[in-house]
């Protein structure tokens, strides 16, 4: 039986990724769903679809966002008792205010604040860089020497081939020769077999 619900998320499950990956899952069950970030730093959905199938889908919510490190508190759902018109399929509500988008920017200026104190690894990874880009030089020259070598007994190939069919042709000449051969000594046996007869009457 279609039902309806609201849905309420909670936890750290913005901006992570989260709904990106409520979205896989409702299209993998083929529910009505939209979804946004709220204010209150909750993730809340408004889906339609079986009863059951709609279990299932929380459960999976559930269970791969922990796989993916989002960290739930809790997940309630509630009926609406009357029909909402939902979109087909998946939609993403974007509600980012001037709000949501400077505690982004915080984030990011934060991550930013402590790459800027550290950077002490930078020498160390330029180098692991160097001797990557060594490698990778060294790894190119001779796989430019392996295709060299590899059109050379392409080459080499195609010239046997070619010995090959012609080989193949003589054979089917001598193979042909055999054949006419083998008919005049079949021929020449039955004369032989006759004038035997004779002789024997």
């Amino acid at each position: 039986m279609q039902k309806c619900y609201n849905i309420m998320i909670t936890g750290t499950v913005q901006d992570i990724g989260f709904r990106a990956l409520i979205e896989d899952i409702a299209r993998l069950y083929e529910l009505k769903v939209f979804t946004f970030n709220d204010v209150d730093g909750s993730v809340k959905m408004v889906c339609g679809g079986e009863n059951g199938v709609i279990t299932d889908f929380l459960k999976e919510i559930n269970s791969r966002g922990t796989e993916r490190g989002v960290v739930i508190h809790d997940i309630t759902h509630a009926e609406i008792p009357f029909q909402i018109y939902l979109p087909h399929r998946f939609s993403r509500l974007y509600t980012d205010d001037l709000a949501d988008i400077g505690r982004k920017l915080d984030k990011g200026n934060e991550i930013l604040g402590h790459i800027s104190y550290d950077t002490s690894e930078l020498p160390g990874i330029s180098k692991g860089i160097e001797g990557l880009n060594s490698k990778f030089d060294s790894f190119s020259t001779k796989f430019d020497s392996y295709i060299i070598e590899q059109k050379e007994h392409n080459q080499w190939m195609k010239g046997h081939l070619l010995k090959m069919d012609e080989h193949n042709k003589r054979m089917d000449e001598h193979n042909k020769r055999m054949d006419e051969h083998n008919k005049r000594m079949d021929e020449h046996n039955q004369r032989l077999e006759k004038i035997l007869l004779k002789l024997a009457d």
